[in-house]
Protein backbone atom coordinates (compact mmCIF):
# COMPACT_ATOMS: atom_id res chain seq x y z
CA UNK A 1 0.00 0.00 0.00
CA UNK A 2 1.20 3.08 -1.51
CA UNK A 3 2.77 6.01 1.69
CA UNK A 4 1.49 9.24 1.90
CA UNK A 5 3.18 12.09 3.98
CA UNK A 6 0.60 14.83 4.63
CA UNK A 7 1.78 17.94 5.93
CA UNK A 8 -0.72 19.90 7.25
CA UNK A 9 -2.68 20.91 10.45
CA UNK A 10 -4.81 22.89 8.50
CA UNK A 11 -8.86 21.86 8.06
CA UNK A 12 -7.78 21.23 4.10
CA UNK A 13 -5.38 18.58 5.44
CA UNK A 14 -8.01 17.16 7.70
CA UNK A 15 -10.18 16.35 5.46
CA UNK A 16 -7.39 14.75 3.03
CA UNK A 17 -6.86 12.84 5.51
CA UNK A 18 -10.68 11.85 6.04
CA UNK A 19 -11.07 11.30 2.45
CA UNK A 20 -7.43 9.23 1.97
CA UNK A 21 -8.28 7.57 5.29
CA UNK A 22 -8.34 3.66 3.99
CA UNK A 23 -7.18 3.72 0.81
CA UNK A 24 -3.48 4.32 1.28
CA UNK A 25 -1.16 4.00 4.26
CA UNK A 26 -1.50 7.80 5.69
CA UNK A 27 0.39 9.69 8.05
CA UNK A 28 -0.02 13.73 9.04
CA UNK A 29 2.53 15.75 9.94
CA UNK A 30 1.43 18.40 12.64
CA UNK A 31 3.96 21.52 13.50
CA UNK A 32 3.56 21.00 17.11
CA UNK A 33 2.46 24.71 18.20
CA UNK A 34 -1.37 23.94 18.87
CA UNK A 35 -1.38 22.41 22.63
CA UNK A 36 -4.20 20.25 21.58
CA UNK A 37 -4.69 20.10 17.47
CA UNK A 38 -7.32 18.24 15.99
CA UNK A 39 -6.34 14.85 14.97
CA UNK A 40 -6.82 13.68 11.69
CA UNK A 41 -6.98 9.59 10.83
CA UNK A 42 -4.29 7.49 11.15
CA UNK A 43 -1.04 7.94 12.02
CA UNK A 44 0.34 11.27 13.14
CA UNK A 45 3.86 12.96 14.10
CA UNK A 46 3.97 16.01 15.55
CA UNK A 47 7.07 18.29 15.66
CA UNK A 48 9.91 19.15 13.18
CA UNK A 49 11.99 17.45 10.40
CA UNK A 50 14.95 19.01 11.26
CA UNK A 51 15.11 20.78 7.63
CA UNK A 52 14.65 20.14 4.34
CA UNK A 53 17.52 16.97 4.92
CA UNK A 54 15.70 15.47 7.98
CA UNK A 55 12.47 15.35 5.94
CA UNK A 56 14.23 13.66 2.69
CA UNK A 57 15.49 11.52 5.76
CA UNK A 58 11.98 10.65 7.16
CA UNK A 59 10.59 10.16 4.10
CA UNK A 60 13.56 7.52 2.77
CA UNK A 61 13.13 5.68 6.47
CA UNK A 62 9.61 5.31 6.30
CA UNK A 63 9.34 4.27 2.38
CA UNK A 64 6.89 7.03 1.63
CA UNK A 65 5.61 7.14 -1.51
CA UNK A 66 4.13 10.82 -1.98
CA UNK A 67 4.08 14.15 -0.10
CA UNK A 68 0.65 16.18 -0.31
CA UNK A 69 1.82 19.71 0.86
CA UNK A 70 -1.59 21.15 2.55
CA UNK A 71 0.22 23.05 5.31
CA UNK A 72 -1.06 26.64 6.33
CA UNK A 73 -0.73 29.30 3.63
CA UNK A 74 2.35 31.08 5.42
CA UNK A 75 4.06 28.20 6.51
CA UNK A 76 6.75 29.46 3.72
CA UNK A 77 9.89 27.74 5.61
CA UNK A 78 7.95 24.10 5.32
CA UNK A 79 6.67 24.14 1.98
CA UNK A 80 10.10 25.54 1.29
CA UNK A 81 10.98 22.40 3.06
CA UNK A 82 8.97 19.99 1.24
CA UNK A 83 10.07 20.87 -2.31
CA UNK A 84 13.62 20.64 -1.19
CA UNK A 85 12.86 17.16 0.56
CA UNK A 86 10.46 15.65 -2.24
CA UNK A 87 13.68 16.47 -4.64
CA UNK A 88 16.25 14.86 -2.45
CA UNK A 89 14.40 11.71 -1.83
CA UNK A 90 12.97 11.19 -5.39
CA UNK A 91 9.41 11.69 -4.53
CA UNK A 92 6.19 13.45 -6.07
CA UNK A 93 5.18 16.48 -4.32
CA UNK A 94 1.34 17.46 -4.62
CA UNK A 95 1.12 21.67 -3.10
CA UNK A 96 -2.09 22.21 -2.40
CA UNK A 97 -2.99 25.79 -1.85
CA UNK A 98 -5.98 28.01 -0.79
CA UNK A 99 -6.88 31.67 -2.81
CA UNK A 100 -6.65 34.36 -0.79
CA UNK A 101 -9.37 36.26 0.25
CA UNK A 102 -11.06 38.70 -2.73
CA UNK A 103 -12.61 42.11 -1.14
CA UNK A 104 -16.58 42.90 -2.65
CA UNK A 105 -18.85 45.81 -2.83
CA UNK A 106 -18.90 47.16 0.50
CA UNK A 107 -15.64 45.98 2.14
CA UNK A 108 -12.75 48.11 3.48
CA UNK A 109 -9.71 46.69 3.89
CA UNK A 110 -6.24 48.15 4.14
CA UNK A 111 -3.29 45.86 3.19
CA UNK A 112 0.14 45.35 5.29
CA UNK A 113 2.83 43.77 4.08
CA UNK A 114 4.10 42.38 7.48
CA UNK A 115 2.42 43.11 11.50
CA UNK A 116 4.98 45.81 11.44
CA UNK A 117 2.89 47.41 8.94
CA UNK A 118 -0.17 46.32 10.12
CA UNK A 119 0.07 47.70 14.02
CA UNK A 120 0.91 51.11 12.51
CA UNK A 121 -2.09 51.34 10.25
CA UNK A 122 -4.26 50.08 13.00
CA UNK A 123 -3.76 53.51 15.33
CA UNK A 124 -5.13 55.60 12.91
CA UNK A 125 -7.82 53.36 11.96
CA UNK A 126 -9.48 52.59 15.49
CA UNK A 127 -9.31 52.17 19.56
CA UNK A 128 -10.99 48.71 19.51
CA UNK A 129 -9.16 45.72 17.80
CA UNK A 130 -10.23 42.33 16.63
CA UNK A 131 -6.69 40.88 16.68
CA UNK A 132 -6.62 37.67 14.71
CA UNK A 133 -3.61 36.96 13.45
CA UNK A 134 -2.38 34.16 15.86
CA UNK A 135 -0.41 34.19 19.03
CA UNK A 136 2.69 34.09 17.59
CA UNK A 137 2.92 37.41 16.00
CA UNK A 138 1.61 39.69 19.07
CA UNK A 139 4.69 41.49 20.03
CA UNK A 140 4.32 43.36 17.01
CA UNK A 141 1.55 45.19 18.68
CA UNK A 142 2.97 45.59 22.02
CA UNK A 143 3.81 48.68 22.07
CA UNK A 144 0.46 50.08 21.53
CA UNK A 145 -1.00 51.27 24.65
CA UNK A 146 -3.89 53.46 23.45
CA UNK A 147 -5.96 50.80 21.81
CA UNK A 148 -8.08 47.75 23.65
CA UNK A 149 -7.30 44.20 21.48
CA UNK A 150 -9.26 41.43 21.46
CA UNK A 151 -7.20 38.63 20.53
CA UNK A 152 -8.07 35.45 19.40
CA UNK A 153 -6.40 32.23 20.25
CA UNK A 154 -6.45 28.55 19.83
CA UNK A 155 -3.85 28.47 22.50
CA UNK A 156 -2.74 31.22 25.40
CA UNK A 157 -0.59 33.66 24.11
CA UNK A 158 3.17 34.40 25.98
CA UNK A 159 4.18 38.20 26.23
CA UNK A 160 4.87 40.50 24.90
CA UNK A 161 1.27 41.48 23.78
CA UNK A 162 -0.53 44.73 23.96
CA UNK A 163 -1.22 46.19 27.83
CA UNK A 164 -4.52 46.87 27.02
CA UNK A 165 -5.89 43.51 26.05
CA UNK A 166 -8.41 40.36 26.65
CA UNK A 167 -7.76 36.93 25.22
CA UNK A 168 -10.16 34.83 23.79
CA UNK A 169 -9.46 31.02 23.57
CA UNK A 170 -11.38 29.51 20.67
CA UNK A 171 -10.75 27.64 17.31
CA UNK A 172 -12.82 27.64 13.92
CA UNK A 173 -14.66 27.04 11.96
CA UNK A 174 -16.35 29.88 13.08
CA UNK A 175 -19.95 31.05 12.79
CA UNK A 176 -21.17 34.48 10.81
CA UNK A 177 -23.69 34.37 13.88
CA UNK A 178 -20.67 34.08 16.46
CA UNK A 179 -18.40 36.98 14.53
CA UNK A 180 -21.26 39.36 14.74
CA UNK A 181 -22.01 38.59 18.31
CA UNK A 182 -18.28 39.38 18.97
CA UNK A 183 -18.19 42.84 17.45
CA UNK A 184 -20.91 43.97 18.80
CA UNK A 185 -20.18 42.77 22.29
CA UNK A 186 -16.68 44.05 22.10
CA UNK A 187 -17.62 47.16 20.49
CA UNK A 188 -14.81 46.04 17.82
CA UNK A 189 -14.32 49.28 15.51
CA UNK A 190 -11.29 47.82 13.80
CA UNK A 191 -10.17 43.97 12.79
CA UNK A 192 -6.72 42.34 11.92
CA UNK A 193 -6.38 39.08 10.46
CA UNK A 194 -3.92 37.55 7.99
CA UNK A 195 -5.00 36.17 4.64
CA UNK A 196 -5.15 33.06 5.19
CA UNK A 197 -8.00 32.35 2.84
CA UNK A 198 -10.36 29.51 3.17
CA UNK A 199 -13.82 29.24 4.23
CA UNK A 200 -13.56 28.52 8.33
CA UNK A 201 -12.23 31.95 8.78
CA UNK A 202 -14.32 33.92 6.47
CA UNK A 203 -17.19 34.65 8.23
CA UNK A 204 -15.40 37.53 10.39
CA UNK A 205 -14.85 39.29 7.29
CA UNK A 206 -18.74 39.40 5.96
CA UNK A 207 -19.51 40.66 9.72
CA UNK A 208 -17.42 43.80 9.49
CA UNK A 209 -17.97 44.46 6.30
CA UNK A 210 -22.10 44.34 7.29
CA UNK A 211 -20.42 46.71 10.76
CA UNK A 212 -18.99 49.47 8.62
CA UNK A 213 -15.51 47.86 10.13
CA UNK A 214 -11.93 48.21 8.53
CA UNK A 215 -10.05 45.67 7.97
CA UNK A 216 -6.14 45.49 7.93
Amino acid sequence: MPHVLVLGGTTEARRLAETLHGTVRLTSSLAGRVAAPRLPPGEVRVGGFGGAAGMADWIRDHAVSAVIDATHPFAERISFNAAGAAATAHVPLLALRRPGWVPGAGDDWREAGSLAEAAQAVRGLGERVFLTTGRMGLAAFAHIDDAFFLVRSVDAPQPPFPPRSQVLLDRGPFTLDGEREILARHRIDVLVTKDSGGAATAPKLTAAREAGIPVV
